[in-house]
C-alpha cells in the first residue's frame, strides 16, 4: 500500500494575515497535500489570500459556525488523513509532522494538546482542565486537551460523525468523545501555541460561559448518560433518605418535600437510563 493521502483543513474567518504566513509554510512542508480554506463569511481578504496561496477555497455567504466549516471541510476533501488547524498561526507546519507520525502508530485520532501558556487566558484554563477531568472520568482514559481544534484524523472514521457534530464551537468535544464510544484509539502529542495573528479571539466570554453547562451534559450524553445521572439520582435519594429520617424521628411522618426528593431521583435515573439507550442506538453500526 502507498502513503496515504493527505488533506489540511483550516476553518477561517476573517483570518487573511494568519494565512498569509500558515498556507506559504504548510505547502512547502507538504507539497502533494490538498490544502482546503473554509472561508466562514469573512468580510476581509481570508479567500483571496488563500487562493493566492494555491489553497483550495470554500466560502459561505454569511458565519455558518466553526463545526460546520469543518463538516464542510471534511465532506470535500479527499484524502485518506485529514488534519485539522487553526488559521491564525497558532498552529505551524512543523506540529504536523508529530501529529502524523503518532497517528502512523495505529491510532485514529491523534489531537495536539496545549500546555496552560496556550490557553486564552485563566477562564478558558479553568474551564478547559475541568473538561479535561471530566471527560477523562467518563471515558476512563487521560484527556489532555478535550477542547483542541489541532487534530490529524482517518477520514473515514470521522465521516462517521458528521452528524453529530455541532456547526458551533464544541466540534472537538464531540468528536474526541464519539471516538472513545466507538473505540477508536485516540493519542495526544504535547504542542507548542504560538499568540494568534490578527483579529481577537470569535469566542464571546457571555456565550462560552453559557456553554461550560451545556458542555457537561453534552459530554455525558455523547459517552455514558449513566455515568452523570446515576450519581446525581442516588444524591436526591440519599437527601430524600435523611430528610424522610429526620422527620421522622422529629414529627413522625412523611413530609412532601421527602416524597420530592424521592420521585425526583426516580425521574433522574430514568432520564440517564432512556439517555443510555439512545446513546446506543446512535452509536450502533449496522452491517
Amino acid at each position: 500500500m502507498g502513503k496515504p493521502t493527505l488533506s489540511i483543513i483550516l476553518p477561517a474567518k476573517n483570518e487573511a494575515e494568519g494565512l498569509r504566513g500558515t498556507l506559504p509554510a504548510l505547502r512547502v512542508a507538504y507539497p502533494d497535500a490538498e490544502i482546503i480554506v473554509v472561508d466562514d463569511g469573512s468580510t476581509d481578504d481570508t479567500a483571496r489570500v488563500a487562493r493566492e496561496a494555491g489553497a483550495s477555497v470554500l466560502s459561505s455567504p454569511y458565519s455558518m459556525g466553526n463545526g460546520a466549516a469543518i463538516k464542510r471541510g471534511a465532506r470535500a476533501a479527499s484524502g485518506e488523513i485529514l488534519v485539522f488547524m487553526d488559521a491564525d498561526g497558532q498552529h505551524g507546519a512543523g506540529h504536523v509532522r508529530a501529529l502524523l507520525d503518532k497517528l502512523g502508530e495505529g491510532y485514529d485520532m491523534v489531537v495536539g494538546a496545549r500546555d496552560r501558556s496556550g490557553q486564552a487566558n485563566l477562564h478558558r484554563g479553568l474551564a478547559n482542565g475541568f473538561y479535561n477531568r471530566l471527560a477523562s472520568w467518563m471515558t476512563g482514559h487521560r484527556i489532555a486537551d478535550l477542547t483542541s481544534g489541532f487534530r490529524a484524523v482517518r477520514a473515514d472514521k470521522f465521516r462517521e460523525f458528521l452528524h453529530l457534530l455541532p456547526n458551533g464551537f464544541s466540534y472537538p468535544t464531540t468528536s474526541t468523545m464519539a471516538f472513545f464510544r466507538s473505540a477508536y484509539p485516540v493519542a495526544y502529542v504535547p504542542i507548542p501555541v504560538a499568540r494568534r495573528v490578527g483579529n481577537g479571539s470569535h469566542i464571546r466570554p457571555l456565550k462560552d460561559g453559557v456553554r461550560f453547562l451545556l458542555i457537561i451534559f453534552k459530554i455525558a450524553s455523547l459517552y455514558s448518560p449513566l455515568k452523570l445521572f446515576a450519581p446525581t439520582a442516588a444524591a436526591f435519594f440519599l437527601a430524600a433518605l435523611g430528610w424522610y429520617g429526620y422527620t421522622f424521628a422529629t414529627q413522625g411522618r412523611l413530609t412532601n418535600m421527602s416524597t420530592l426528593l424521592f420521585s425526583a431521583a426516580v425521574i433522574i435515573f430514568l432520564i440517564g437510563l432512556i439517555s443510555e439507550q439512545i446513546t446506543n442506538l446512535t452509536y450502533r453500526r449496522d452491517g
